[in-house]
């Protein structure tokens, strides 16, 4: 069997370049924008570096699996100096004196940002208001006013303080801003502060460890850059996963519903089938290929369940 061709691309993206030049870049290195369909779940700021995830052919499907994963991010924040970005290519808005704190101190503060969180993005960002990008308006010097969305910050480890800088490692739902983060830190510990940099480390169960050098991308064409291509199969582990014979994948290719008989032949004892797990997603393959996503509600009091195409593969 040849390398996949539909499936994720890990790449660890470098400082300046936007996530959409990666794409951009990889999708000619695989041939040209009219050979291969390349996407990405998530995008990083130019000035941030890390894992980035590219949805390469039918991958760009598995978007919506992919991106709510969990983040993981390694931050550091200068304190005393306020820019409109909330980072460092923003223009300085103010600046304050920055008080003598020990490690432990700011520890302390940060343990008030661990937990579920209602937190306003940066007006410099993607968010849609009134119908346009929020940055769009901002850098037209046009009022932007974000409400705040609830965010979790599963875990906020104060990893050094060498003032005016502080570094952190965060553990973070998807959606979370680690500079509105690191905004609201520096407040909290009497002063302002705006974010310094910014690395992704994890996104889901991927590790950027395992990425690909967005440098590397054009100087690897083709077929080795398929290499690296991790099946869609593959790409999304935290699913439960149900194989079911060919006859009954080709039936689901062509848009019949499976029913609940044909799905419990092949339910893998060890998948859960909690509503809770993954909003009851699961993976439907044949012959160590992925089928489809179907959303699964289990019944109860001996009733059967149900099972609802999500998405289909070819």
């Amino acid at each position: 069997m040849g390398p996949a061709t539909d499936g994720i691309l890990l790449i660890d993206k470098c400082m300046g370049e936007t996530s959409h030049g990666v794409v951009k870049k990889t999708r000619f290195a695989f041939g040209g924008a009219n050979r291969a369909k390349v996407g990405h779940a998530g995008t990083l700021d130019p000035f941030a570096t890390g894992l980035l995830i590219l949805l390469v052919g039918q991958g760009t499907k598995l978007s919506q699996f992919i991106m709510p994963g969990q983040k993981v991010y390694s931050a550091t924040l200068q304190l005393g100096v306020e820019t409109d970005t909330l980072d460092l290519t923003g223009k300085v808005v103010a600046t304050a004196d920055v008080p003598a704190m020990t490690l432990e101190h700011v520890q302390e503060t940060a343990k008030a940002f661990v937990g579920t969180l209602h937190q306003v993005p940066p007006a410099y960002s993607a968010v849609r208001y009134q119908g346009r990008r929020a940055y769009e308006l901002a850098r037209k010097g046009q009022a932007v006013e974000l409400k705040a969305r609830e965010v979790t910050v599963h875990s906020l480890r104060v990893l050094s303080v060498a003032l005016p800088e502080i570094t952190v490692h965060i553990r973070c739902s998807s959606g979370t801003y680690v500079r509105s983060l690191a905004s609201d830190l520096g407040e909290a510990l009497g002063t302002v502060a705006h974010l310094r940099s910014l690395r992704r480390i994890k996104s889901g169960p991927f590790d950027v460890r395992e990425a690909l050098s967005s440098a590397e991308i054009g100087r690897i064409q083709g077929p080795s850059l398929l290499e690296r291509v991790i099946p869609m199969r593959e790409a999304i582990p935290q699913l439960g996963e149900i194989s079911v014979s060919e006859h009954t994948a080709e039936k689901v290719r062509e848009g019949c519903q499976p029913d609940w008989e044909e799905l419990m032949l092949g339910w893998d004892e060890k998948a859960d089938f909690s509503p809770d797990f993954q909003n009851g997603w699961i993976k439907l393959v044949s012959g160590g290929k992925l089928v489809a996503i179907l959303q699964v509600a289990p019944g109860e009091g001996g009733r059967q369940g149900k099972a609802k195409i999500e998405r289909v593969f070819a």
